[in-house]
């Protein structure tokens, strides 16, 4: 079965984000750590994750993905910026120990100026302080389309981020269709390729997730504009290769379409119904 789900609310609890899912026929989600545009967090509630834990178990979820807020800039010039990211990350970090085995995702970051190098050299010590050998939690560094100063914009970029970490296996990669393809790597007409490069530079074994989003845009726009599945330029044809690739259809698809939840069940049932399980 296609792991496939969408991005849901999680101001109502952890355990009614599993019902949603499940009323939208996916099986796993993402949702906010926090307010994607702020920096307060609600506290978590052990008993609601807990319910939730257990409705996953009993309807054979895969992997959640949990996303930091917009608002972090690990490799920001400013140090209070940068103080601010890591401020939040350890905190989500911590909550998400109480949801463990699941999946952290978030942007690299503008290096505003300073240039790429210095911009995952912050990266690299934000994330060496903040990662534990005992946690469950995997962190996932999210493909950029590269727009303004965005690091992460190349597989090469997420690599050399990989290779300063003290704890690689704590690590991953979140692979967006949208933002690969305004990056300049084409999806569309030359897949197979991308994962060959993708695989010499930084590993397969390091991809754990895919953003599955449409483009508004065209190919190597350089620009971060999501579309409906089939309504951009990837388009349908492409997206429907993608989730039946040997190389990623075991992986979790988590949509991050212009959606209210009836449009994101419609596209999560036509990306089943194409599905060669």
């Amino acid at each position: 079965m296609l792991k496939i789900g969408c991005h849901l609310s999680s101001s109502k609890g952890f355990r009614h984000m599993g019902k949603e899912a499940l009323k939208l026929h996916a099986n796993t989600f993402q949702f906010f750590t926090r307010n994607p545009r702020g920096s307060k967090a609600k506290q978590w509630d052990p008993a609601d994750v807990a319910g939730l834990l257990e409705l996953m178990e009993q309807n054979g979820f895969a992997k959640l993905v949990a996303h930091a807020p917009y608002t972090l800039n690990p490799c920001s010039a400013d140090p209070s910026v940068r103080d601010f990211a890591h401020t939040v990350m350890a905190d989500d970090l911590e909550n998400m120990e109480l949801l463990p085995y699941q999946f952290y995702n978030f942007h690299p970051g503008s290096h505003v100026g300073q240039g790429v190098e210095a911009g995952i050299q912050w990266i690299v010590s934000l994330l060496n302080k903040i990662l534990r050998p005992d946690q469950t939690t995997q962190f996932l560094l999210e493909t950029m389309s590269g727009k303004g100063s965005e690091v992460g914009r190349s597989f090469e970029e997420l690599k050399a981020i990989l290779d300063g970490v003290h704890l690689p296996e704590k690590m991953g990669v979140c692979l967006d269709t949208c933002h690969v393809y305004s990056a300049g790597y084409d999806i569309v007409n030359d897949l197979d390729g991308v994962l060959e490069q993708f695989d010499q530079i930084i590993g397969l074994s390091y991809l754990k997730a895919i953003h599955l989003n449409d483009s508004l845009t065209p190919f190597h726009s350089n620009k971060d504009r999501h579309a409906k599945i089939g309504e951009g330029s990837i388009g349908l044809e492409a997206t429907i290769r993608l989730i039946n690739h040997p190389k990623l259809r075991h992986l979790p698809f988590l949509l991050e379409t212009p959606n209210e939840l009836p449009g994101y069940a419609q596209e999560i049932q036509l990306l089943q119904d194409a599905y060669q399980g």
